[in-house]
C-alpha cells in the first residue's frame, strides 16, 4: 500500500481510508462484486416502486390528517402513517438488498 497516486501525488485521507476498509474486508473474506447491470435496473425497479408507495401513503396521511376532528384520532393517524413509512422502508431496503445480491 502505497502513500502516492498512480499519477505521483499523496493520497488524499479518503483513498487512504478506502484502502484500509478494502484490506479488511479481504482479510475477512469479503468478496466485494460489482453491481451488474440487470441489477441496477432491478434495484432502480424496487426503488420507483417504493417512491411511488411513500408518496401515495403521505397523500392519504394528508387527507387524513385534515379529516381529524380530535386530538385522540390525529394521534392515530400519525402513529399508522409512521408504522406504513418504516414498514414501507424496510421492505423497500431489504428487495434493494435481495437484488443486490442476487
Amino acid at each position: 500500500m502505497s502513500n502516492e497516486t498512480p499519477g505521483g501525488g499523496p493520497k488524499s485521507a479518503y483513498e487512504l481510508a478506502m484502502e484500509r476498509l478494502k484490506k479488511r474486508d479481504a482479510d475477512a473474506g469479503i468478496e466485494t462484486r460489482p453491481v451488474t447491470d440487470a441489477q441496477k435496473a432491478a434495484i432502480a425497479e424496487i426503488r420507483n416502486y417504493y417512491e411511488a408507495k411513500l408518496a401515495e401513503t403521505q397523500v392519504l396521511y394528508e387527507s387524513n390528517r385534515l379529516k381529524a376532528t380530535d386530538l385522540a384520532g390525529l394521534e392515530a393517524i400519525e402513529q399508522e402513517y409512521r408504522r406504513e413509512r418504516e414498514r414501507l422502508t424496510s421492505e423497500r431496503d431489504r428487495k434493494v438488498e435481495k437484488a443486490r445480491t442476487a
